[in-house]
């Protein structure tokens, strides 16, 4: 259910004789309205709106509750305005735009009208005071980092009440810091106000005085990559690319070449062995051209000639692993 509050229908149901109203009757409340993107004209203009009495309000909200009446839902809207405005100036230390805040804040005040219960004999502004600050709560958490800092309900209320919290503590003169940092005592002291672990103190206010960083940043704008996290936080072996070639490599070295071997002749496949693939307990390879031909009877250019014959044939069969 949404409330149209451009709706032209509100022009004339705004309009209340001045006897009912105990004020000056308004009888195009939506002159009122600024040109849009100004703000003191919004919120002066907000403020000019008639505020209704409890019998208004009463009649209005049961003309809702049981006719669905949107010309009703407008009239408690319109006149419940300047209480958005109000609270929303107390978080404006959070560097978020102020017309920002005052739209979300307006978005809860229509869901605390549309459940609003009058027969509850508790007034809308009263009611809808927790709506508009759960939509603004909600905003700030949502837009104030790039990352969350506060999911839990224990970190939202620390989040809404360490800054404030910390004030107190520096305008008292008897734990008065100059410190930024929270002492032992006050972490202690504010996790018994809130009712929350110290642990978890501790840890919205390192969320709260870091900063927001880049994983990957922008080039700089002399050309030279910019260095970030992303540095020293990635993991080159878990790459897909990486992955892929290591396990290339591993086939290569068991299968394939267990697989060329098997094609060469028993002195083909000697002579590779003992030139490529043997090492000894010190570390030195297997027999050079010279061993290989006195043992076969043979000239050291003949060995390598074979070398060279069985390699060409491995390499047909390896090229099937690659």
């Amino acid at each position: 259910m949404s409330y149209a509050l451009s709706s032209p229908t509100l022009t004339a149901t705004m309009a209340m004789p001045a006897a009912q109203t105990g004020a000056v009757a308004i009888i195009n409340p939506w002159s009122l309205v600024p040109p849009l993107g100004n703000l003191d004209a919004y919120i002066s203009a907000v403020n000019r709106l008639p505020m209704l009495t409890l019998e208004q309000e009463q009649e209005f909200a049961k003309n809702l509750k049981e006719n669905n009446d949107l010309d009703s839902a407008g009239k408690l809207v319109l006149s419940h305005l300047r209480l958005v405005v109000s609270i929303s100036r107390k978080y404006l230390g959070y560097g978020l735009p102020h017309g920002d805040l005052i739209q979300e804040g307006n978005i809860g005040l229509m869901k605390a009208v549309k459940r609003f219960d009058p027969d509850q004999n508790v007034r809308l502004v009263s009611y809808a005071m927790h709506w508009i600050k759960a939509e603004i709560h909600e905003y700030i958490l949502k837009n104030w980092r790039m990352v969350k800092v506060a999911t839990t309900k224990a970190q939202r209320k620390l989040f809404f009440n360490l800054r404030s919290m910390k004030q107190g503590f520096k305008d008292d003169a008897d734990v008065a810091t100059h410190r930024d940092t929270l002492t032992e005592g006050q972490i202690d002291s504010m996790a018994k106000t809130l009712n929350v672990k110290r642990e978890e103190v501790i840890e919205m206010e390192q969320r709260m005085s870091g900063g927001d960083v880049l994983l990957d940043p922008s080039p700089s704008d002399d050309g030279d990559d910019a260095f970030g996290p992303i540095a020293y936080l990635a993991d080159a072996t878990q790459e897909p690319t990486a992955l892929m070639e290591s396990r290339q490599r591993d086939n290569l070295a068991s299968d394939g070449i267990g697989a060329a071997l098997e094609e060469l002749d028993p002195r083909a496949r000697r002579i590779v062995e003992e030139r490529w693939l043997k090492v000894n307990d010190d570390g030195s390879g297997g027999m050079t051209l010279h061993d290989l031909a006195a043992e076969y009877k043979v000239s050291a250019e003949r060995i390598r000639q074979i070398e060279v014959a069985a390699m060409k044939k491995m390499k047909k069969v390896l090229a099937a692993y690659a």
